[in-house]
This record gives structure tokens, C-alpha cells and sequence, in this order.
């Protein structure tokens, strides 16, 4: 099974689509109520929808660097463009660098590198052999 989209709801698109333009993702539909973004590299993509935003929730959308360095300079970038984090880089004890945001509807995101770590940490459990379901 592959993730295709994760979608949030936000007040107004136009400011959503600014955000997310600066964030640097490839936007690919723009409607009045709804607009598509390309995640690259990859084909995953994301999307906001017009609609009653409602309080935070607990779901927090990562956003994937390339490497290390290319976070410190996308944060930098951003901060450079007028992007706020609620917290900068930080080398976090599961071995991921993750800088915290939010957006203009305050859907929690985090810009992240985590290296092998993202599939591979030293806890990962292993793979069930093909064919087999967990019990």
C-alpha cells in the first residue's frame, strides 16, 4: 500500500497555497475550494481544502529534506522569507533533526531529516516473511 495524499482543511486557500509555495512545494491543481502539491522528489502529495478549520489537532504532517544540511538551509530560507518555527533544528534522541512550524491555520508540521533512521532505527521490528499476516 503507497500513501498517495494527506489533505487539511484551511480558512483560505490563497494564503494556504503562498504558504505551501514557499515551503517549496510544486503545486499541480488550484481550484477555489481545493489545491494539489507534488511532494518531490517522490510522487506523494499533499492538499488543503477550503472548509471550518477546526482547533490544533494531533496530527502533525513531516515534511522530508534530502539531507542534513539541506534542512539548515531550507529553514534558513524560509526564516529568510518571513516563515516562523516554533522550534528551529533540533537533534532529537530518536536520531531525526526535526524543525517545528505551523501554518496559517496552524496545522502542525515539522521540516525533518532522519537519514537511515526514517526506515532503518535500531528498534525497527522485523520484517514478517511474504505471504504472512500478524497473528
Amino acid at each position: 500500500m503507497n500513501l498517495n495524499q494527506v489533505t487539511v482543511t484551511v480558512s483560505s486557500i490563497p494564503e494556504a497555497v503562498a504558504f505551501y509555495r514557499t515551503l517549496g512545494l510544486q503545486q499541480i491543481v488550484d481550484s477555489p475550494h481545493y489545491a494539489r502539491f507534488l511532494c518531490t522528489p517522490g510522487d506523494t502529495t499533499f492538499s488543503v481544502h477550503i472548509g471550518q478549520v477546526a482547533p490544533a489537532t494531533n496530527a502533525v504532517i513531516y515534511f522530508e529534506s534530502a539531507s542534513e544540511q539541506a534542512l539548515y538551509a531550507q529553514v534558513r530560507r524560509l526564516q529568510q522569507a518571513g516563515v516562523v518555527f516554533d522550534e528551529e533544528p533540533v537533534a532529537q534522541r530518536w536520531g531525526w533533526v526535526e524543525a517545528r512550524l505551523r501554518d496559517p491555520d496552524e496545522n502542525r508540521l515539522v521540516l525533518y531529516w532522519a537519514g537511515e533512521y526514517r526506515l532503518n532505527p535500531p528498534w525497527r521490528i522485523p520484517d514478517e516473511p511474504a505471504g504472512q499476516a500478524p497473528d
